[in-house]
């Protein structure tokens, strides 16, 4: 059985190793947060996704989900214990020049763009180079 508390790596470039890790906690009184931690030479960046009011379209698993799994109510849910969305994350939030750095980025501000990107790389994925029972070629 895999631990989910252990840190995992993702390798972006030759140069570039994040450890990572996701936890489910809680805190500031009931709120329960899901916390993607990215850690790169040293500096340590929280990617944190609150929950919000019923009907705000800001969840956490808490019981619903897989763990590490969030949503809009829309739909659209991400679960940040697979790689490629971690992944996703990490490339938008260095498209918006938010690593590397030290602190807390707030996660439904990234939320979208990253379900995108999640869904064309799947879609990428999913299509096939050759139709099934197709002959084989010349």
């Amino acid at each position: 059985m895999r631990s989910h508390r252990r840190l995992r790596r993702l390798v972006v470039d030759e140069r570039t190793t994040y450890l990572w890790s996701v936890r489910h906690k809680h805190r500031d009184g009931d709120v329960c947060r899901e916390v993607l931690n990215l850690c790169l030479d040293g500096a340590r960046t929280r990617v944190v996704f609150r929950s919000g009011e019923p009907g705000s379209g800001r969840y956490v698993a808490d019981g619903y989900w897989f763990a590490g799994c969030v949503a809009d109510g829309r739909g659209n849910l991400l679960n940040l214990r697979e790689p490629g969305v971690v992944r996703a994350l990490v490339d938008e939030a260095a498209r918006r020049e938010l690593l590397p750095g030290k602190g807390e980025l707030d996660g439904w501000e990234l939320f979208h763009s990253v379900v995108e990107a999640v869904e064309v790389s799947r879609a990428a994925a999913a299509t096939p180079g050759v139709p099934p029972g197709s002959p084989p070629g010349p």
